[in-house]
C-alpha cells in the first residue's frame, strides 16, 4: 500500500474518534459507539477524501490526472455525504416518528393488537455542510502534514543512503 491510503485510512479513523469527545461537549453524554456510527461531525467521509486529495496535489502535483480523479471523486463523496445521505436520514426521523404515533394510537383505542414492534431505523446518516467542512479541513490538515512526514523520511533515506 502506499503512503496516501495509509493517511486517508488514518483520517477516517481519527475524524470517528474526534466524533466522540465533541459530542460529549455538546451534549454530556459519552458515547463511544459513536466511532463505528455514520454522520456527525467531523465526517469521516470527506476526511479520508480529502486527505489523499490533498496527498497527492502535494507529491503529484495540481496538473496530474491522479489529483484530478480525487479532486473529483472526492468532491462527490461529500455532496453524497451531505445531500443524498443527509435526507434519507431526515426521512427515516418522520418514519420512526410516525411508528411512535402508531404505538399511540393502537395503546389507546380498547381493540387488543398484538404486533412485534419494529426495529428503529438509523436516524444519523448523513451530515450538516458544516460537518463536511469540518471533516474536509481535518483531512486538508493530515494531508499536509502527511505530505512533510514523508519528505522527512525520504530525506533521511537518501542520507543513510550515503553512508
Amino acid at each position: 500500500m502506499n503512503k496516501g491510503v495509509y493517511l486517508a485510512l488514518f483520517s477516517i479513523g481519527l475524524a470517528q474518534g474526534v466524533k466522540i469527545p465533541l459530542h460529549y461537549f455538546k451534549k454530556k453524554e459519552w458515547r463511544p459507539d459513536l466511532f463505528f456510527g455514520t454522520g456527525g461531525m467531523p465526517s469521516s467521509h470527506s476526511a479520508g477524501v480529502s486527505t489523499l486529495t490533498t496527498y497527492i496535489a502535494l507529491k503529484r502535483g495540481l496538473t496530474t490526472f491522479d489529483f484530478a480523479l480525487s479532486l473529483i471523486y472526492g468532491l462527490i463523496v461529500m455532496y453524497d455525504a451531505q445531500g443524498v445521505r443527509r435526507q434519507t436520514g431526515e426521512l427515516t426521523l418522520k418514519v420512526n416518528s410516525m411508528n411512535d404515533l402508531i404505538e399511540k394510537i393502537q395503546k389507546e383505542e380498547s381493540i387488543k393488537f398484538k404486533q412485534n414492534a419494529p426495529n428503529k431505523l438509523k436516524e444519523m446518516l448523513g451530515h450538516q455542510p458544516d460537518e463536511v467542512i469540518g471533516g474536509a479541513l481535518l483531512g486538508v490538515l493530515i494531508g499536509i502534514i502527511g505530505h512533510l512526514c514523508t519528505k522527512k523520511d525520504r530525506k533521511l533515506l537518501s542520507f543513510k543512503l550515503k553512508f
